[in-house]
């Protein structure tokens, strides 16, 4: 099966990953772009879904009531703190742009209820992980800190010519707290535009092993098995990472074959 996605940018809304029609059964993902003063409806049925606004300015209204403006970057690499919009089950979302808007759409099937929730800039936290050459900056834009109750999501932000996600890591069993099982999408963005990176994916038994070369505005999903990333020299990496299973937050295991560079990087750090 090809794991790999991609988008061909148009107005409207574009899915990309929809269960029952890709290799992921817990998560969805799709594009929205509008252009000058163009509205959208979106129902959420029976899923959560977040609403990460990649550029541009968006109003969101939910169930009628108005949430205001959101939106502080007219692209991913101008500010490492997104804005985003949160939308529970049963939701009737409006979605209306004063100008271009692109916003990256996250879905997962939810049995509970929660609330709308206006995501700020001032609620983003960014994280340096890792040491060079395998070193980004990680924002968690929407996790249990917010009205979330499956979704984890953040970007991350790869200087060139560097890996990211280093040692290889998966998250598809379930032997919590260590690990749980969690489904995830990667979606590429690179400055300048014509740049790349190969996506890594491979399983233990040989069943999944894959390379994708992941140009702007490719995907990548994870229904199972360890996975990372580098960029090519001279770009600048970006991708937003999306994941859900039954427990949110990070509960994954590195390969053991190279979990011993996670030592190596406990000692740069302390030296």
């Amino acid at each position: 099966m090809n794991f790999k996605k991609t988008y061909v940018p148009k107005l409207g809304y574009t899915p990309l990953c929809t269960i029952g029609e890709c290799s992921l059964k817990d998560l969805e993902f799709g594009i929205i772009e509008l252009s000058d003063n163009q509205s959208l409806t979106y129902e959420t049925k029976d899923r959560e879904v977040a609403f990460i606004i990649l550029g541009g300015k968006a109003q969101f209204i939910a169930n009628q009531e108005d949430f205001g403006l959101l939106g502080v970057r007219r692209n991913v690499f101008e500010n490492p703190k997104a804005e985003a919009f949160y939308a529970p089950r049963n939701c009737t979302v409006e979605i209306k742009s004063p100008w271009h808007v692109k916003i990256a759409v996250c879905a997962t099937p939810i049995d509970r209820d929660s609330a709308p929730q206006a995501i700020r800039q001032d609620m983003v936290r960014v994280s340096r992980l890792g040491v060079k050459p395998w070193e980004r900056d990680t924002s968690f834009i929407v996790d249990s800190s917010t009205n979330a109750l499956k979704l984890t999501i953040g970007e991350a932000y790869v200087t060139p010519g560097n890996w990211a996600g280093f040692p290889p890591h998966k998250h598809d069993e379930d032997n919590m707290p260590a690990e749980g099982v969690l489904e995830e999408i990667y979606y590429f963005l690179f400055d300048p535009q014509q740049g790349f990176g190969v996506q890594c994916l491979y399983t233990s038994d040989g069943e999944i092993d894959e390379a994708y070369r992941v140009k702007n505005d490719e995907l990548v999903e994870f229904p199972r098995g360890y996975h990372t990333t580098v960029g090519a020299p001279g770009y600048n990496t970006y991708f937003l990472w999306l994941m859900a299973g039954q427990h949110q937050g990070f509960f994954r295991s590195n390969d053991p074959d190279h979990a011993w560079v996670s030592a190596v990087e406990n000692m740069v750090k302390k030296a």
